[in-house]
């Protein structure tokens, strides 16, 4: 190896910001801790003004370059019942030439190569140059042991995993209600079911697998994956370095609707309004929009809401997933008519006139909302990035999941993290009532007859700082990325040890084959 290389690390994304988003994160931690290189292969929708904002804001050449690889075309290839989890996976499928083209032309060579779980199938690209490979799992410990998991799953359990009567169990590890399982999960006979299976058995392939969270957070998740001896470890087979969490900072560049947010939260009490947004790509039916305006106005607390136009009677709960943004900006007085007349009538008006709502366009400042102290909950479709974002500034969450693995995130911060309080019908599926909703927000937000917060402000804050010691020189994550550093600078070495601790001590390497 030539000593005075530099080191190269190459991350791979797949569309959508929930994808795009913990990429440029983890290639921050790289850069500022251990001063690599960094490409970012960025595979684009070219339908989300959200998203082109985002590479354009993001562009850094001091710390990393994003090549912008777009989308192909695949729509000859979708059947009418293709979901967006099975597009993406075709997309990064038939992005392949792309992508090694896009290696194979860097001025620097590449000593690493790091996907997300979309991105699998280029995994082989990194063998061809004989550089380490690593799969990136922006999520948490439990979803990877479902995950992996999974395969086993298909061939134990006949019939729809939904219509399962038990929870299913997974070695080491909490059991899964069938009714929180992953999207893919629902309906083993769809094409998306056997694309997740595909990456499931991907997972091996890779030197090791990187996942956003935190050794004090998911101990037990993290043993039974990495423990040499268990069922989930000798599936897997390479080791899980936990690096979380991984968040996005507060917005550099403050704008107008930014700063109107901020001036309207700087004139309300501490810990007093509760956030609503569900995410880059959730979006609501008319009949629960109106419910949630209602139970807001119901709960008589002052809140912030990032509204999108209603889903129609045909489109999914992640209809906006790939267009994010592109309704147009707008906030205050500028919410556009289009929203209003999915908001009940002269709702927007009575929120105005008593001076407790603040309506925002399909977009926020969410960091930035989130760090101020006037926060005090989140209504929040349980995305795991925003749950991390509430987590590491103390906002306890109202959670409401709607797709992918965000009913599984609901039921990790409910019943195993206490950080969280949740609706009791499933959202997305059925229709939460107003008067629910708005016994959450109290419930999270104000006082009871003895002056005491619910638990979940307490623990959340607890939370928050065993985030914040992972994450300093020393702490578990900070720990964990270090050996990864150290296993890409021996580029001529493969990580192959599962007898560690979740950390990465004890680890072992040997000769790539």
């Amino acid at each position: 190896m030539d000593l005075y290389k530099p080191t190269h690390i190459v991350l791979l994304s797949s569309p959508g910001l929930g994808h795009l988003m913990p990429i440029i994160e983890l290639a921050k931690r790289f850069q500022i801790h251990h001063n690599f290189k960094l490409t970012i292969l960025a595979i684009t929708s070219q339908t989300s003004h959200t998203e082109s904002h985002i590479l354009k804001s993001a562009t850094n050449p001091s710390l990393y370059n994003i090549i912008q690889i777009p989308s192909p075309n695949i729509s000859s290839l979708l059947p009418v019942s293709a979901t967006v989890c099975t597009r993406i996976f075709l997309t990064m499928r038939h992005s392949i030439p792309s992508i090694k083209s896009a290696l194979t032309n860097l001025t620097l060579p590449p000593s690493a190569l790091i996907v997300d779980i979309f991105g699998t199938e280029a995994l082989p690209l990194a063998l061809e140059l004989n550089i380490p490979r690593f799969i990136y799992v922006a999520s948490h410990a439990w979803f990877l042991s479902l995950y992996v998991y999974s395969p086993v799953l298909d061939k134990q359990i006949q019939g729809p995993y939904i219509e399962q009567k038990e929870p299913l169990k997974i070695p080491g590890c909490k059991s899964v209600q069938p009714n929180d399982l992953v999207d893919p999960m629902l309906d083993r006979y769809n094409l998306e079911y056997k694309e997740y299976l595909t990456v499931a058995k991907n997972f091996s392939k890779s030197d090791a697998i990187l996942v956003n969270t935190w050794d004090e957070l998911q101990h037990r998740e993290l043993k039974a994956l990495n423990d040499g001896d268990g069922e989930l470890s000798s599936l897997l087979k390479v080791p899980v370095f936990a690096v979380g969490p991984l968040v996005r900072q507060a917005e550099s560049e403050i704008g107008q609707a930014s700063e109107s947010v901020i001036q309207w939260l700087d004139k309300q009490p501490k810990e007093s309004v509760v956030y609503v947004s569900f995410g880059s790509g959730g979006t609501l039916s008319n009949e629960q929009m109106n419910e949630l305006a209602f139970g807001l106005e119901l709960s008589e607390q002052r809140f912030v809401w990032v509204v999108r136009a209603c889903a129609s009677t045909t489109e999914a709960v992640d209809a906006a997933f790939f267009t994010t943004g592109s309704g147009g900006d707008g906030f205050g007085d500028e919410l556009d008519d289009q929203i209003g007349k999915h908001l009940p009538e002269g709702f927007v008006e009575r929120i105005k006139n008593k001076n407790v709502g603040l309506f925002l366009h399909e977009w926020a400042p969410q960091v930035t909302i989130l760090k101020h102290p006037s926060i005090g909950g989140f209504v929040s479709h349980c995305g795991w990035g925003s749950v991390l974002e509430s987590l590491t500034n103390g906002v306890p969450i109202i959670a409401w999941p709607l797709y992918a693995e965000q009913r599984m995130n609901a039921a990790l911060l409910v019943e195993e993290l206490g950080v969280a309080v949740r609706t009791v019908v499933s959202p997305g599926k059925n229709v939460v009532e107003r008067e629910e909703i708005a016994s959450l927000v109290r419930k999270v937000i104000l006082v009871d007859q003895n002056g005491k917060r619910n638990h979940v402000r307490e623990r959340v804050k607890e939370v928050r700082v065993s985030a914040e010691k992972a994450l300093l020189q020393g702490g578990s994550s900070y720990n964990a990325l270090s050996h990864v550093a150290k296993i890409i600078n021996k580029q001529d070495f493969v990580c192959v040890s599962k007898n560690m601790d979740t950390d990465g001590d004890d680890i072992k390497d040997r000769k790539n084959q």
